[in-house]
């Protein structure tokens, strides 16, 4: 049987306008390590979870079918929870009356993951780690 509590936080998605000036933020004012980078994300790491940088413009299929909103509206973070079996863990959210906004799927970054929300909004993911992510 695969452990579905959902108690280890593994990223903070954080959804940026400009990149540059967040990366140099959370890389030079922060300290925190830059761990991976591409044009449109950076990934630091800390002592709990990962913080990751993605342009907001980037940040669409991963909060659909909500919009993501520019500063001030709609989603503009997402917190991810690592989990053992995803499929599993969508089945125990919706019995207990979780809609999921999508998933679960297959990202092309190693992840299996599903996204839902919170009663005020907020967006979480629950990910599970593919072989060979």
């Amino acid at each position: 049987m695969t452990d579905e509590r959902l108690t280890r936080l593994e990223a903070i998605t954080l959804f940026v306008e400009d990149l540059a000036a967040a990366r140099r933020f959370y890389g030079e004012a922060l300290g925190l390590e830059l761990i991976a980078k591409d044009a449109v994300s950076a990934l630091f790491s800390t002592e709990g979870p990962m913080i990751n940088l993605l342009q907001a413009a980037r940040a669409g299929e991963l909060v659909a079918p909500r919009a993501p909103g520019g500063p001030g509206a709609g989603p503009r973070a997402m917190l991810t929870l690592r989990v053992a079996d995803v499929d599993a863990v969508c089945a125990r959210l919706a019995a207990a009356g979780v809609a999921l906004l999508n998933g679960p799927l297959d990202r092309p970054w190693g992840r299996r993951t599903a996204a839902f929300q919170d009663p005020a909004g907020h967006v979480w993911e629950v990910a599970q780690v593919l072989e060979g992510g």
